[in-house]
């Protein structure tokens, strides 16, 4: 749990950083089908679409102090490697959307 919500701050923070005035996070528990998922949706700047294809690579990333990004990859592997599923979409001007579902 303590990772997870370590992601959830990063995405959160990268969220702030993309200027958005809207943040919405969630995170449902279902019991019966041993299923978690944590979805972010923001009203940032969003990504291009050529970046946004590589924005899960580890070697992708906006910051100017080192060449390396984990957030999004150690996320993505994380919901993957316990079964689940890893998704990311985001629009120029209108937003960003993570969604990761751990099985």
């Amino acid at each position: 749990m303590r990772e997870l919500s370590l992601h959830i701050l990063d995405l959160a923070q990268n969220s702030l950083t993309a200027n958005a005035t809207r943040l919405d996070i969630l995170i449902r528990i279902d019991h019966e089908k041993d299923n978690l998922s944590i979805t972010l949706a923001d009203n940032g700047k969003g990504m291009a679409p050529d970046f946004l294809k590589s924005v899960t690579s580890p070697f992708t990333t906006t910051r100017t102090t080192r060449k390396v990004g984990m957030g999004l990859p150690l996320f993505k592997y994380s919901a993957e490697s316990a079964g689940g599923s890893f998704q990311i979409s985001s629009q120029v001007g209108k937003g960003t959307f993570v969604a990761a579902q751990y099985r």
